[in-house]
């Protein structure tokens, strides 16, 4: 069996406090410190800086962290396989993926998923692209949707590709009538996401020349179509944002088409788990058949109707 330490240790990391770990493990606050002085002792050194405010994981905690992890994957895997030879489906899948991803694509996934696998536990967690890649690195998701390519050692699935649109004020017509050039937005404003959402969005607009003091920040998808949508700027977003989110603005493809690659990651140790296995073909299995030719081509359809 896996020492009780080790999963003090991971619920300590995600939870942030040993107050909120022990609400999470059922236990006293005292026998979460307990438990980790145990396994300091053991290792030799700290694993947690402590503070008022929380602890954060030590230089050397960082290093053991995806060990630990890999141990504890490890032990799940084994019991779902145990599971499985005894005829059950059990375990759990922890999936991280990003906003319109969660938004459009997890709901019909994990709807079809649980009627194969009702017992399966499912967990999301939105985040960020680089997010999400160091948790499936780190071992605390099994799987995560993220924008392509990934420098990491991961196992990587190309889904597929999101075509870039322009968002302007309604009312607002290229001089080609139909896809925004160069001579359209010299001397706009554009408002994008900070951080790591805006890697090919900002590749976007660095290909007409818009400069860094042209652009201004929000803090989601729907936050940006209404800021848009009261003359404070522009836009630019992939096609699977604008599926579900609404707004009095006119949206227009670029003259020359722009796309960000969505793929689906995961551990070579997780893809082996039962329930980690079923999921990405599931996954697979939507993609393949909401979009045959690895494509998001709604817009397409909407400006063809």
């Amino acid at each position: 069996m896996i020492p009780f330490a080790y999963q003090v240790f991971r619920t300590v990391v995600i939870e942030g406090t040993f107050y909120k770990a022990a609400l999470k493990l059922n236990v006293t606050p005292s026998a979460i410190s307990h438990s980790i002085n145990q396994l300091e002792s053991y290792l030799g050194f700290p694993v947690f800086n402590r503070s008022h405010s929380g602890v954060k994981l030590t230089q050397n905690g960082r290093i053991i962290l995806p060990i630990i992890q890999d141990i504890l994957n490890s032990q799940d895997r084994l019991r779902q396989e145990a599971d499985n030879i005894n005829g059950l489906n059990s375990g759990s899948i922890r999936i991280g993926a990003f906003s319109s991803a969660c938004i459009n694509w997890l709901p019909p996934i994990i709807q079809n998923f649980k009627k194969s696998y009702p017992n399966i536990q499912i967990s999301v967690n939105q985040s960020g692209f680089n997010e999400i890649v160091q948790g499936v690195k780190n071992g605390t998701l099994d799987i995560g949707f993220t924008a392509l390519p990934v420098s990491e050692n991961v196992i990587v699935d190309k889904l597929v590709k999101d075509e870039i649109y322009c968002i302007a004020p309604q009312g607002f017509v290229p001089k080609n009538q139909k896809s925004v050039t160069k001579s359209d937005i010299q001397k706009r404003t554009f408002i994008l996401q900070r951080g790591d959402y805006d890697l090919d969005t900002k590749a976007t607009l660095d290909n007409y020349n818009i400069t860094p003091n042209s652009l201004q920040f929000s803090i989601d998808d729907q936050s940006i179509i209404a800021m848009v949508e009261a003359g404070l700027g522009w836009g630019i977003l992939p096609e699977l944002a604008l599926q579900q989110v609404r707004g009095n603005v006119a949206v227009y493809p670029f003259d020359k088409p722009f796309f960000r690659s969505i793929g689906l990651i995961t551990s070579g140790v997780q893809a082996k788990a039962p329930s980690t296995r079923n999921m990405i073909k599931e996954i697979k299995r939507f993609a393949s058949q909401t979009y045959p030719d690895g494509i998001l081509i709604e817009r397409t359809k909407k400006a063809d109707t």
